[in-house]
């Protein structure tokens, strides 16, 4: 097992809150203040887990360089008063930064008891299929 340290569970929190916004400004129509406050705390939660060089590594690599402008720009539209474009744009750039362990996180997920029958349902399974081999092309 491994061990958590302060500062990592302080950024689960803030990573946690700022989902909890993201969603709930979500639900309440795009509300901007709620989607804002959320990004804010997603974004700066994430150099409390991994570290603040491994945080500027990780958004500066080569290969995700458009994933982590769109992300980044999508952030900056929604504090200039367009949630619902910049909503898209930081969901196709999450998706571009993080599409290389979707198959790991979905091989993840099969082996959880209940989800698992679950995610072994066929609209499931081909989603998967697609995730594994979208990403061995890359």
């Amino acid at each position: 097992m491994f061990s958590v340290t302060d500062t990592q569970r302080i950024g689960v929190g803030l990573m946690g809150f700022g989902v909890f916004f993201l969603l709930f400004g979500i639900l309440l129509y795009f509300d901007r203040v709620l989607l804002a406050f959320g990004n804010i705390l997603f974004v700066s939660g994430l150099p409390f887990i991994i570290g603040l060089r491994n945080s500027f590594q990780f958004f500066r690599e080569r290969q995700k360089l458009r994933g982590s402008s769109f992300f980044l720009g999508g952030i900056f539209l929604v504090l200039l008063r367009w949630p619902a474009i910049g909503m898209l744009c930081e969901s196709y750039g999450l998706y571009l930064l993080v599409r290389s362990s979707l198959p790991l996180v979905s091989e993840f997920i099969a082996n959880i008891p209940v989800l698992g029958l679950i995610f072994k349902l066929p609209v499931f399974s081909t989603m998967s299929r697609r995730f594994s081999e979208g990403t061995s092309k890359v």
